[in-house]
C-alpha cells in the first residue's frame, strides 16, 4: 500500500500567499462571493461544486474573457448553465436542446485570447534533439497567424471547416491551429509517428479541407521521412483541397506526386502583407478541437471540444492549480497527438512562454530535456510518469547535470505516478520543487484531479480534485466512498465536457462512452480512491482492474512494487481466465521487461512475489511471471493491458494501428507458460 503519511513538499507561508489560487480566494471573500470562513483550497473546491454557476462566472471574470452577448460587458450571457441538473450528452432534436449548455448567447474567439499579448516577449521557444531551433515573440506570432489565416481563407476555409495537422511538435502546429481558430474553423492534429492507417482512421472521419504536414522529423538520432506516407494520406482524403508541407528537415522538400502540395514557407510569403489577425466570435460551445480516443478497441472516437469550455478549463488549471504567471516559462513533453499539447499551448492565454520539444525524451542523451530547462530557465516542467521512472531506473539525477534552479514545479500525467517517484523527484530534482501528479484525459481535454500550490504534496497522491469538478469515487452500490477504491465519476456538469462526438447527432455514442454504466453520472473509467488528505490515488483503469477471488485490484498497485526492483525495466499485468470461455477461475499474469544484462530467474520471481505480497496483499501476487522483450503501447505512450489481455485469450485486437509497436503483441501469443494448468 502507499505510505502517504509524510509530505514530500509543503509551501512556505510567503509561497502560499503569493499564489494565484490564494489571490483568487481572497478576492472572492472580499467581494462577498464566498463565505469568509472558506479557509483553504479544499473548502473552496467544495464551494465551487456546490455553487457551479457562481464559480464558473468567477473564472470567466478572473480570466478576463472577451465576448459579445446580450448582457453587460462583464456578464454578456443569458445563463451561465442551462439544464445543469442533467448529466447527459448535449444534443438537439425536435424537442429542443438536451443536456448541459454553458454561457448561452455569448460569442467568443479562442485564438483572440491566446494572442492577446503583442509585445516582444517570447511566446514560443522550439527545441529538438539538435538543441534550440527558434524563438518567436508574441508580436511575431500574431503576424504569422494573420498570414496563415489569410492563406486558409484563400483556400475557402471558414466557420466549421476542419483543418488538420500531421505534424511534429513545432511552432507551425501552433500557428496553423491559432489561424484556424481565428476563422472559426476546427483544428485536429496527429503526430507523425502515426502510420498511414492511423491517420486515415482519424482524419478520414472528419474530412479536413486543408492538411498540414512536415517533410520529415528526427527521433532518437534518426531521420524519419513523412512524404511517402503523406502521398498515401492525401490520396485517401479527397476532400483535402490544399496540402501545406513544412520544410522542417530539408529546405526544399521533394513534394512531387502529392496533390495540392505547396511549401508552408511559400504559403506565408503569398500573404506577407497581412499583419494583423482578425477574430470571428462564435457561440461559447463552437467546435474548436477534434481529439481522438486511443482506438485500441475499435475505430477512434472523435471528441469535439468547444472553444469556451476549453478556454475556461485550461485557464483555471494553469492559473490556479499550476500557478502559471505571465512571463513564466512553461514546458510539457508531448506530441501533437496527445491532449497535453492542447493544454500546453493554452499557456499563451496567460502570457507565458511556451517551450516546444520535438524528439525522443532521452536522446541524444538523458540530459537533453534538462539542458533545455537550464537554457530556457523553465519554471514548470511537465512530463509523464514513465519518463520519471526511467530517469530513476537509469540513475539520471537532473540536479547533477543541469542548473535547474528556476524550476518551481514538475507535473506528471499519462499513467499513475508511483510513490517512489515522489521520493526520486525530491532527491534528484529538488526538495523545493512541487511535484503535481495530474489526471484527466482526451475525453475532457483537461483534468479531474490536479496540483495545489497552496498545500502539501503527499507520496503517491494527486493533491486535489479540480475546482468546479464534482468528482467522487463510487463503491459497488454506486454511492460515494472514501478510503477505499472505486469508480471515479463526475456527478455534475463541467464546461469542458465534449460538446459532441463527430457523426453522432443523437448523442448515442457519447452516451454509451460515459453515461450508460451509471445513469446520469459521468463514469470516467479510472479506478481511484479519495484519501484522508482529500487527495486522490489512481489505481489504474477500471476496465483493466484485476479481480482474482472476487477482490478487485488496480494494476498500478502491482506496477508500483515491481518497477522498484532494479533488474526490471517495466512491467504489464493482466488477469487470465482459465478453462472454457466464460469460466470463473482466473489468475494474475505478470509480464516483465528486463534491464539489459539481466535475466528472469526463479530466484528473481520469488523476489517479485515476496515484494508484492509484503507491500500489497496476497491477492496481488501473480501466479505466472513471464519475461518479454517489449511491452505494447499506444502512440501516446500508454501501456495497453487490454490488447495483451485479448491476445492471451486468443481474441482479435480490433485496431492494432492505434499502437506504436503493434509487433510486440506477437510476443504474447500462444505462450506455453500461459497454457491452462
Amino acid at each position: 500500500m502507499i505510505d502517504a503519511s509524510m509530505s514530500v513538499w509543503t509551501p512556505s507561508g510567503p509561497q502560499r500567499a503569493a499564489t494565484r489560487l490564494v489571490g483568487f480566494l481572497e478576492d472572492l471573500k472580499a467581494r462577498g462571493v464566498v463565505p469568509s470562513d472558506v479557509a483553504d483550497s479544499h473548502e473552496l473546491q467544495q464551494w465551487s461544486v456546490d455553487n457551479l454557476e457562481s464559480f464558473w462566472a468567477e473564472i470567466w471574470r478572473a480570466a478576463d474573457v472577451m465576448a459579445d452577448g446580450p448582457g453587460t460587458a462583464e456578464r454578456p450571457w443569458s445563463d451561465v448553465l442551462v439544464n445543469g441538473d442533467v448529466m447527459c450528452p448535449p444534443h438537439q432534436d425536435a424537442d429542443g436542446w438536451h443536456g448541459p449548455r454553458w454561457f448561452t448567447d455569448t460569442r467568443i474567439n479562442f485564438a483572440e485570447h491566446l494572442l492577446r499579448r503583442r509585445d516582444d516577449s517570447p511566446a514560443l521557444v522550439s527545441w529538438n534533439e539538435h538543441g534550440a531551433q527558434r524563438r518567436i515573440s508574441y508580436a511575431e506570432l500574431a503576424v504569422l497567424v494573420a498570414q496563415c489565416a489569410a492563406a486558409l481563407k484563400a483556400e475557402g476555409v471558414g466557420v466549421g471547416d476542419r483543418v488538420a495537422g500531421w505534424l511534429p511538435n513545432i511552432p507551425e502546429a501552433v500557428v496553423v491551429m491559432l489561424a484556424a481558430a481565428s476563422l472559426g474553423a476546427t483544428w485536429s492534429s496527429c503526430s507523425p509517428d502515426f502510420g498511414t492507417k492511423g491517420v486515415l482512421d482519424r482524419f478520414g472521419q472528419i474530412a479536413p479541407k486543408v492538411l498540414v504536414a512536415a517533410d520529415a522529423y528526427w527521433y532518437a538520432g534518426k531521420r524519419v521521412d513523412c512524404l511517402a506516407r503523406l502521398r498515401e494520406i492525401v490520396d485517401a482524403l479527397p476532400g483535402v483541397g490544399a496540402t501545406w508541407v513544412v520544410p522542417y528537415v530539408d529546405a526544399t522538400p521533394a513534394c512531387d506526386g502529392i496533390r495540392g502540395a505547396v511549401s508552408f514557407s511559400k504559403v506565408l510569403e503569398r500573404h506577407a502583407a497581412t499583419r494583423e489577425p482578425t477574430f470571428v466570435r462564435l457561440p461559447f460551445d463552437h467546435p474548436l478541437y477534434i481529439l481522438y480516443s486511443s482506438g485500441t478497441t475499435g475505430m477512434p472516437k472523435c471528441l469535439v471540444h468547444g472553444a469556451g469550455g476549453t478556454l475556461l478549463q485550461h485557464w483555471k488549471e494553469l492559473a490556479l492549480h499550476t500557478d502559471v504567471q505571465a512571463g513564466d516559462v512553461l514546458f510539457y513533453f508531448t506530441t501533437c497527438g496527445w491532449m497535453m499539447w492542447n493544454w500546453l499551448v493554452s499557456g499563451l492565454a496567460l502570457g507565458a512562454t511556451v517551450v516546444l520539444y520535438d524528439g525522443a525524451p532521452l536522446a541524444p542523451d538523458p540530459a537533453i530535456l534538462w539542458r533545455m530547462a537550464e537554457a530556457e530557465r523553465v519554471q514548470v516542467f511537465g512530463t509523464s510518469a514513465k519518463y520519471l521512472a526511467m530517469l530513476e531506473k537509469e540513475g539520471v539525477r537532473p540536479l547533477d547535470i543541469a542548473d535547474i534552479s528556476a524550476l518551481r514545479a514538475v507535473l506528471s500525467t499519462g499513467s499513475p505516478l508511483a510513490a517512489h517517484s515522489y521520493d526520486f523527484v525530491r532527491g534528484a530534482i529538488g526538495d523545493s520543487v512541487r511535484l503535481s501528479s495530474i489526471s484527466g484525459g482526451t475525453d475532457i481535454v483537461s483534468c479531474f484531479a490536479l496540483g495545489d500550490p497552496t498545500s502539501a504534496v503527499y507520496r503517491g497522491e494527486l493533491q486535489m480534485r479540480g475546482l468546479g469538478m464534482a468528482v467522487e469515487v463510487f463503491g459497488d452500490d454506486e454511492k460515494p466512498v472514501r478510503g477505499e477504491p472505486g469508480e471515479l465519476v463526475c456527478t455534475r456538469p463541467f464546461p469542458s465536457m465534449p460538446v459532441a462526438f463527430w457523426n453522432d447527432p443523437t448523442g448515442a455514442i457519447y452516451r454509451g462512452a460515459y453515461f450508460e454504466h451509471i445513469p446520469g453520472v459521468w463514469r470516467h473509467g479510472d479506478w481511484a480512491e479519495i484519501t484522508d488528505h482529500d487527495g486522490l490515488i489512481i489505481h489504474g483503469r477500471s476496465d483493466a482492474t484485476l479481480n482474482p477471488g472476487g477482490v478487485r485490484i488496480g494494476t498500478a498497485e502491482i506496477y508500483r512494487q515491481v518497477e522498484q526492483i532494479p533488474e526490471v525495466l517495466e512491467s504489464l499485468v493482466v488477469e487470465q481466465t482459465l478453462g472454457a470461455v466464460g469460466g470463473t477461475d482466473s489468475r494474475i499474469v505478470l509480464f516483465v521487461r528486463m534491464r539489459e544484462g539481466h535475466a528472469l530467474t526463479d530466484a528473481l520471481r520469488d523476489v517479485i512475489r515476496r515484494r508484492i505480497r509484503e507491500f500489497t496483499s496476497p491477492h496481488h501476487v501473480p501466479r505466472v511471471i513471464v519475461a518479454v522483450a517489449d511491452i505494447p503501447r499506444t502512440i501516446s505512450g500508454k501501456i495497453t493491458e487490454l490488447a495483451v489481455r485479448e491476445v492471451i485469450h486468443g481474441r482479435p485486437v480490433k485496431n492494432v494501428d492505434a499502437l506504436a509497436n503493434p509487433r510486440a503483441l506477437e510476443l504474447y501469443r500462444n505462450l506455453p507458460e500461459l497454457a491452462s494448468p
